[in-house]
């Protein structure tokens, strides 16, 4: 810990700066990483095989309620779907479209900021270095020959420290950019991929569930109870 403090003292002002943005960025991709392997991961191909068997056994409650088991977009899209079912198929895809919509904004969200973080830690190390050189000539010129050699030792230490620092979380930021941008791009073709299936689905083999879901108040319920039994 000694050196870690040795660092933090002869890297001045900035060097503290981007040690705060660290914790940003740091912050920002482990949020992200979260979303994309808790509530935003789901196999939208297995998700759409379970609502296909429950729809052709006719259980739309039964499919709605496998929508609300999770959080993930995909999940959504296809509640709104099945909420609009009675409708017909043009209403189920405005439904799924307004969703998809209104899902998109929270996939994308904040991953385009690590890339901003990335030039703003850059700029910042920089910025320290220049100050550093800076201070270092200035010290030079009022240091006595004694002195002179230990002032070109810590300006140059702080100026470099600021450098490597600011480059090491600007990294940071654009691997962590490119591997949350790919999770991103998963689950938005996921996304387009399922809505277009199920709209598929429904064309080709979703008329009986269609048509269940428009019967009589009366008759519905019963039929219901009979399946979930």
């Amino acid at each position: 810990m000694d050196w870690l403090s040795e660092v933090f003292q002869k890297g001045g002002a900035f060097f503290i700066v981007n040690t705060f943005f660290l914790a940003i960025v740091i912050g920002l991709i482990v949020e992200r990483a979260i979303y994309f392997l808790g509530k935003g991961h789901l196999n939208a191909k297995a998700f759409l095989e379970q609502i296909k068997r429950l729809l052709a056994a006719n259980n739309v409650d039964r499919a709605k309620k496998l929508c609300d088991a999770t959080a993930a977009p995909v999940a959504r899209v296809a509640k709104a779907g099945l909420n609009r079912l009675h409708r017909g198929e043009a209403a189920v895809a405005q439904a799924m479209e307004e969703t998809m919509t209104d899902a998109l904004p929270e996939v994308k969200t904040r991953i385009g900021a690590l890339w901003s973080m990335a030039n703003i830690c850059t700029l910042t190390g920089l910025l320290g270095t220049i100050t550093g050189l800076i201070r270092t000539f200035a010290g030079i010129g009022d240091a006595n020959p004694a002195e002179r050699q230990k002032t070109l030792s810590d300006g140059i230490a702080e100026a470099m420290y600021n450098t490597a620092y600011g480059l090491s979380i600007a990294l940071l930021c654009m691997i962590g950019h490119l591997l949350l941008s790919a999770a991103q791009k998963k689950v938005v073709a996921d996304l387009e991929a399922f809505s277009l299936r199920f709209e598929n689905l429904l064309a080709e083999g979703g008329a009986g569930a269609a048509t269940g879901a428009q019967r009589a108040p009366g008759a519905s319920p019963s039929l219901d109870k009979d399946e979930v039994a």
